[in-house]
């Protein structure tokens, strides 16, 4: 299947590092056998939305290469669009489903933005304290609803595969850092010229105070100047006002990015 869209393309740059993806033909299988919690780690994605009949035969094909309970608790699907297109979800929604509406921002180049922290330091991670650090910040910036302790456990395997990547040379992940604190956090990793942003992360306490704009920045010009890319991609909630904040760096929506989603009846699943 040739992925058209820009945000699913960039996604599996983490999926063929730590798990696997397998191509079908009309959808393609992305498995993350180690860390099965991660839900856009293991998830369907089709090369078009879904269709008539498409309810009862997605639910099936996802029991056959994903799984059911109790190993895999969540059901997630996504399909190859640039547009609005989103198709007959109705059936998804009834049973359950949310529809997940994501926009696909990128940029050539950088720029500082308006609001802007110039007191905090931005560089990548390096002693193993530092990455406990941004694993700390990471569970503390998780959104309401995920339970804390499958959080952490789900966090800390995604944290170990990033640094795995950074260590591969993939990519770095980046730490803001105020008189010698870590208070926000992030990845970019870069593959044939494309530069993917990664869990963009300020802590509760430091919000509001330009340090996201910075962190993102800073660790952008990193990419372009060190890490050989050419063009940057974010994926963001389109409702979410980070958006806001990428744009201000030069940042702008090309794409949007669809998902239908079946959380665990206890929590909402990590992301």
């Amino acid at each position: 299947m040739n992925i058209q869209s820009l945000g699913y393309r960039t996604d599996l740059f983490f999926a063929r590092f730590g798990g696997e993806v397998q191509d079908r033909g009309h959808y393609v299988v992305i498995r993350t056998p180690s860390n099965p919690t991660y839900y856009c780690g293991n998830f369907l994605l089709f090369a078009r939305p879904p269709g008539e009949g498409d309810f009862e035969a997605w639910l099936r094909l996802f029991a056959e290469e994903i799984g059911t309970p109790p190993t895999t608790e969540h059901i997630r699907f996504g399909w190859d669009t640039t547009t609005e297109e989103v198709g007959q979800v109705t059936p998804f929604l009834d049973a359950g489903f949310d529809l997940e509406r994501n926009v696909v921002l990128t940029t050539r180049e950088i720029h500082r933005p308006p609001k802007y922290n110039m007191e905090v330091v931005v560089r990548p991670l390096q002693a193993k304290e530092e990455w406990q650090g941004a694993l700390d910040n990471q569970v503390a910036c998780r959104e309401e609803g995920h339970a804390l302790d499958t959080y952490i456990t789900f966090k800390t395997r995604q944290m170990a595969q990033y640094r795995a990547m950074t260590h591969a040379g993939l990519g770095e992940w980046f730490g803001a850092f105020l008189d010698g604190r870590l208070v926000a956090d992030l990845g970019v990793f870069v593959e044939r010229g494309v530069g993917r942003y990664q869990a963009v992360g300020t802590h509760p306490d430091f919000r509001r105070r330009g340090i996201c704009g910075a962190l993102v920045h800073q660790a952008g010009q990193y990419a372009f100047e060190r890490l050989g890319a050419e063009t940057l991609v974010m994926v963001a909630d389109e409702a979410y006002h980070a958006a806001r904040i990428y744009e201000s760096v030069g940042f702008q929506p090309t794409e949007r990015q669809f998902s239908l989603c079946r959380w665990p009846r206890v929590e909402r699943a990590e992301e």
